[in-house]
């Protein structure tokens, strides 16, 4: 993570193809903040059945449950349904790039044949934008 990017291995995705992900400096900080927890530990979020294995969905919309949300007000792969709502209704990055950032492959047999860009400087920009976002919207609560 030193490098800024989060590299998720093929073997946990949808596509079975390895996916990196650019991190936001808040990120970064909050991930160096866990690690000086965790110590050397190869994961940050381990499972408590094995060290081994990350934990999985079902343990952070148990998190959620615990902190009072219902399934039907919040899940945890419904975050990423909230951030590409607000990346597009943003207008400032190009469906394409918010498409790679969500790991998903195109639809159009055809397109995906020849479109193969991964978009990441747009992809980078946008990363951050949206961790500002997320901290503007969460003091603009607090007012």
């Amino acid at each position: 993570l030193a490098d800024g990017i989060w590299t998720i291995p093929s073997d946990i995705t949808k596509t079975r193809k390895e996916h990196k992900k650019p991190l936001s400096t808040q990120a970064l900080t909050i991930l160096n903040e866990l690690r000086e927890l965790t110590g050397d530990a190869e994961l940050l979020f381990p499972s408590i059945r094995s060290r081994a294995r990350p934990i999985s969905d079902a343990t952070t919309n148990a998190a959620l449950r615990r902190l009072g949300y219902k399934q039907t007000e919040a899940s945890s792969h419904g975050f990423r349904a909230t951030a590409s709502t607000f990346l597009n209704e943003s207008g400032k990055w190009s469906a394409d790039a918010i498409e790679r950032e969500l790991g998903h492959i195109e639809a159009n047999e055809i397109r995906r044949a020849y479109h193969r860009a991964d978009h990441w400087r747009e992809r980078v920009k946008m990363t951050q934008w949206w961790a500002d976002e997320c901290d503007r919207l969460r003091k603009q609560k607090k007012t």
